[in-house]
């Protein structure tokens, strides 16, 4: 199953980029690129979805809009999709 969240970049100074997830409460990634960071959200993303799936019994909150995210100057929106398997015997 395919999992789609919205992530807010934020750059810093030196190039590095950080990453927060308005719907997926504590979730953040940092990287030294853009690139890097989006690997990391993924990663983020990911954990953050299977241990909300292991716990609390598919239920995730819901997605945000892109547009309905209030940004600071700098910041940008990506779409961050996680593909999980949702079968029984299935270990990552």
């Amino acid at each position: 199953m395919t999992f789609i969240y919205p992530a807010v970049l934020t750059p810093g100074p030196d190039g590095a980029y950080t990453a927060r997830f308005p719907d997926l409460e504590g979730c953040t990634a940092s990287g030294n690129s853009l690139d890097d960071c989006l690997d990391d959200a993924i990663e983020a993303a990911r954990t953050w979805i299977q241990v909300e799936l292991d716990e609390d019994d598919w239920d995730l909150p819901p997605v945000s809009s892109p547009e309905d995210i209030s940004l600071e100057p700098g910041e940008e929106v990506r779409t961050i999709g996680v593909k999980i398997r949702l079968y029984d015997g299935w270990d990552e």
